[in-house]
């Protein structure tokens, strides 16, 4: 059946190839090296999302309810996410958390995001159960918390699926809180197929029959979910789905499942890319094809160019191509993907004078990258897609000329319509269909740069300066915990002051003070007011493992931030 404009994630889900050829690999690594599989054929899929919903009914929830999701295994997670969408049940993942690390926290997070989507029921695992039943005692209107193991063994009541409209609500994806509390994203059907066929269409990914699309992302956010669930089923990809503690165990798990399944499409933010090429051994090489990976996408977090390339250095010995490495730019209020380096060409990126940047213009320079403070190299995050537009506007909304830095705003048809629940939000988001992302960057011929977030601009004796060109720079001190560097400024005696916190060891804290500073200044000419050396593992992080500049930052200025003496 040829695409149409009328068509929902049931719809795509429906009209899939049957046999057993296609469908999706769950793939436990847990439990050892070889691990087991779960293989589902997409009929079965299908099949088993309609069990499901059908289950979903017997709980009293019918079509437009919502239902809470805190499900970490990934096959169980996707099936119940699926049976939800089929009964026309609007899903609401939320990233499970089994241990009590910082419960009450999260325990406060699990019942903001319940309350705030008008979740009825919260389906979750036993292993969760101990930490997410807390949230019965807080004021969420919640009415039922269900094991899924138990659920799972209740008899099936037959049931009439409802008709699913293309403008009816898929799922609220919850934004990762890094500045605030969550807030709840409505993305219809529309949004996602529409979102879906765009970035694996033509001027995208281009899918083929003959991909495999391998992921250990986490299904609660939306690079993974959609990227890897929702869209490779609108547009029929083959996947293998890893768990991501596999990843976090071991980094090059990643790339071995590359080689056993001969995988063609990943995605991964920066710093995975950067850990995969850290923890490869030259044994772990032996052996790799890698012949095959023809898109290696990288999102989600400001791109460094130079971990980009140490990446395709490293792995080129097993058959792996730089051109497939693909820089994107997007965000969950955009469904997901926003703009697209041009697949299988070599990556571009911008050398830019670095005092002109202060200023708001991106002016090239052909100076040396190398141990020079005055230049920055930004990454080409390519063009948006067909039926989408991308624009740089300054802080009255008007549009800016090519090499001007201002805020990126989106348009298009994946663009959702806002928060759930929240006009207020809303309206300071959205402008007549156009998304403010709250990202600086500039434009050249059609391509984005992205800087990085309007809210984390350091401003200094009226320059700018972007955070992560800081963080980037000190994740190269040795003794200092790559990507966990946060940079920020303080208002000291009426004036801006620049801030450094850096996870390292008690032992070398006097030093990495000293070696920070020092760094920081060869490379942006700033003075540092304060370098806070911090415990590793200890800055706080969102769900999806960016740094929280803010949450830092509030941190220290109350005198929270458990510094290294």
């Amino acid at each position: 059946m040829a695409p149409s404009d009328q068509d929902t994630l049931v719809s795509c889900l429906a009209n899939l190839p049957r046999g057993e050829a296609r469908g999706f690999r769950f793939r436990n690594l847990l439990g050892g090296e070889d691990g087991n599989e779960r293989y589902f054929p997409f009929q079965e899929l299908e099949r088993e999302a309609k069990v499901r919903a059908a289950r979903l009914h017997a709980l009293g929830l019918r079509k437009g309810d919502r239902i809470a999701l805190v499900i970490a295994d990934p096959a169980e997670f996707v099936l119940s996410f699926l049976g939800a969408a089929v009964g026309g049940i609007v899903p609401v993942p939320i990233y499970p958390r089994a241990s009590f690390k910082a419960k009450n926290a999260y325990v406060e997070t699990v019942s903001h995001i319940v309350k705030a989507a008008g979740a009825k029921v919260l389906l979750l695992t036993e292993s969760s159960k101990p930490v997410v039943e807390e949230v019965l005692q807080h004021d969420t209107g919640l009415s039922e918390l269900v094991v899924l193991e138990e659920w799972l063994t209740r008899p099936v009541v037959p049931t009439t699926l409802p008709t699913i409209a293309p403008e009816d609500l898929c799922f609220l994806q919850f934004t990762s809180g890094s500045t605030s509390l969550p807030k709840g994203v409505m993305v219809t059907h529309r949004n996602l197929v529409a979102n879906a066929r765009a970035f694996l269409g033509e001027r995208g990914i281009a899918r083929t029959d003959d991909d495999v699309a391998v992921t250990w992302l986490p299904l609660y956010h939306d690079m993974g979910l959609i990227g890897f669930v929702l869209g490779t089923l609108v547009c029929n990809i083959n996947t293998v789905l890893l768990p991501t503690e596999a990843f976090g165990r071991r980094p090059n798990v990643w790339i071995d499942c590359m080689h056993k399944y001969g995988g063609t499409i990943t995605f991964a933010p920066n710093f995975a890319y950067g850990l995969a090429t850290k923890r490869a051994r030259d044994k772990d090489l032996e052996g790799l094809d890698l012949s095959k990976w023809r898109i290696a996408g990288c999102g989600a977090e400001p791109i460094n160019p130079k971990v980009m390339r140490e990446f395709a250095e490293r792995f080129a010995r097993c058959g792996f191509n730089a051109n497939a490495l693909m820089p994107a730019y997007g965000m969950a209020e955009a469904t997901l993907a926003i703009t697209f380096h041009t697949r299988g060409t070599p990556i571009i990126t911008d050398r830019v004078d670095a005092d002109r940047m202060q200023q708001g213009k991106a002016v090239p320079t052909d100076a040396p990258a190398e141990g020079v403070g005055g230049v920055l190299e930004l990454i080409n995050c390519g063009h948006p897609f067909p039926g989408h537009a991308v624009k740089i506007v300054n802080e009255l909304g008007e549009t800016l000329a090519d090499r001007e830095v201002g805020e990126i705003w989106a348009n298009g048809a994946s663009i959702t319509a806002g928060y759930y629940g929240n006009p207020e939000a809303t309206a300071a988001t959205y402008t007549d269909g156009w998304l403010h992302t709250g990202d600086l960057g500039y434009m050249v011929n059609g391509d984005v740069y992205v800087c990085g977030r309007l809210k984390d601009l350091i401003i200094i004796r009226g320059a700018n300066f972007y955070p992560q060109d800081i963080e980037w720079a000190v994740a190269e001190v040795e003794g200092v915990r790559r990507d966990n560097v946060v940079a920020f400024s303080v208002m000291r005696e009426g004036e801006e002051t620049l801030i450094v916190s850096a996870e390292g060891n008690s032992t070398d804290a006097a030093t990495l003070r000293r070696t920070i500073a020092t760094k920081v200044m060869e490379t942006t000419g700033l003075a540092v007011g304060h370098v806070a050396v911090v415990k590793v593992g200890s800055l706080p992080k969102t769900s999806s493992g960016k740094v929280q500049r803010r949450r830092t930052k509030a941190l220290f200025e109350s005198g929270q931030l458990e510094e290294h003496s």
